[in-house]
């Protein structure tokens, strides 16, 4: 059964870091991987993307510099490491997964259940 469960968020000061993780199972591993957020009371934001392989990755303007998507294959795993986090980050993320080969993908087809970030300040 294809399945993406993300896993690592939590509470944080501003400044500091979290890392999120996304555990897949099915045939995620020639997929592209993104990462989005929705904040209470706005709409669902995309934030970094990464190609099957890793040599690809794309990132929203608001995280550059801050934010790394990776990828281990073999592991089944993405990871989003978030450093300098700020309280506008609060937000519940959300991994996905694409199949059609395209990059940064237009949809996803796979969606997480999400994991709750909360930044203070």
């Amino acid at each position: 059964q294809a399945r993406l469960v993300e896993s690592g968020g939590g509470l944080v000061q501003a400044g500091g870091s979290l890392r999120l993780s996304c555990a897949t199972s099915g045939p995620f591993s020639t997929y592209t991987i993104g990462w989005f957020r929705q904040a209470p009371g706005k709409e669902r934001e995309f934030v970094a993307a990464i190609s099957w392989s890793g040599g690809r990755t794309d990132y929203a303007d608001s995280v550059k510099g801050r934010f790394t998507i990776s990828r281990d294959n073999a592991k089944n795993t993405v990871y989003l490491q978030m450093n300098s986090l700020k309280p506008t980050d609060t937000a519940v993320y959300y991994c996905a997964a694409n199949g059609d080969g395209h990059f940064p993908p237009d949809e996803y087809d796979y969606w997480g259940q999400g994991t709750q970030v909360t930044v203070s300040s």
